[in-house]
């Protein structure tokens, strides 16, 4: 499986950016759907996740401001970003856990930008 994140960009605060990420390959199946991010300097953290029943979770910092969510049938998980913040400025990753066979494997996105100036 492999992973194609879009999206990433330069916006001013208070400014919108969408992220994309898709999986694609033979022979899986998705389950649940995460996006890190890391700023400079810092650890990874998690922003939000979603499982195959959409259910979801925010950290408390992107709470109100993003959303997550899923196409299925795509294999996509998208990160809508409203009001941002140049405390929102990182590296954001995708990370896919899905299933092989009988095999349960993760697979991670090789990142996108978001600068976020004030």
């Amino acid at each position: 499986v492999q992973l194609v994140e879009s999206g990433g960009g330069l916006v001013q605060a208070g400014g919108s950016l969408r992220l994309s990420c898709a999986a694609s390959g033979s022979g899986f199946s998705v389950n649940t759907m995460v996006w890190y991010r890391q700023a400079p300097g810092k650890q990874r953290e998690l922003v939000a996740g979603i499982t195959s029943g959409g259910s979801t979770s925010l950290a408390d910092s992107v709470k109100g401001r993003f959303t997550i969510s899923r196409d299925n049938a795509k294999n996509t998980v998208s990160l809508q970003m409203n009001s941002l913040k140049p405390a929102d400025t990182a590296v954001y990753y995708c990370n896919i856990h899905y299933k092989e066979g009988y095999r349960s494997l993760e697979v991670w996105g090789q990142g996108t930008l978001v600068t976020v100036s004030s």
